[in-house]
């Protein structure tokens, strides 16, 4: 029930981050449009564009840690027997996690500082900016918690201790190191 309620919500996550995508797109090349060929433009098109990157960038980071898209290389960990591999994804995890809270306590200190500051041209406060920080840390902190439970109670198989992809050209779920010419 849970895990379904997780699913749905990173589901709708990617289409929030696809429509992020789709409106820069459309601002950017309008605005390009209308300056070349009108001699005008849309205001908050830029302003509103950088932001909604940012957003983007964030929110595109945490879907990938939910769906292990990150690239890595497991040039070593591949090669160290089980344990190890487990130790490593302990350490990896307690790191990621420490990381998490760095960049949750650091935009929460931005988002305090800017809460009564607007932006120039949407007249926005500023603190939502800041606020993907936020979102970015809480939803991968749950994720990682939820992972390095796993991994504690024995949960993961062997496949999932080495959690990186070496490149985007592989399709999920295809080990690094298949040779194509195997197959």
């Amino acid at each position: 029930m849970l895990t379904g309620f997780v699913n749905a919500c990173y589901r709708l996550l990617d289409w929030l981050v696809a429509a992020m995508l789709a409106l820069m797109v459309v601002l950017v090349f309008g605005n390009v449009v209308l300056r070349y060929a009108f001699n005008s433009g849309i205001s908050v098109s830029e302003e509103l564009s950088r932001w909604l990157f940012v957003w983007v960038t964030f929110l595109g980071g945490a879907v990938a840690l939910k769906e292990n898209r990150h690239l890595g290389t497991d040039f070593l960990v591949a090669r160290l027997p089980r344990r190890l591999k487990k130790l490593c994804l302990a350490v990896g995890y307690l790191m990621m996690i420490f990381a998490c809270w760095l960049v949750f306590r650091g935009a929460y200190d931005q988002v305090v500082i800017n809460a009564g500051t607007t932006s120039a041209v949407m007249e926005v406060p500023v603190a939502w900016f800041y606020a993907s920080g936020l979102a970015f840390a809480v939803l991968t902190t749950l994720i990682l918690l939820r992972n390095f439970f796993m991994l504690l109670t024995g949960r993961v198989d062997d496949a999932d201790l080495v959690m990186v992809q070496e490149s985007e050209d592989l399709p999920h779920g295809i080990p690094a190191t298949h040779d194509a010419r195997q197959a």
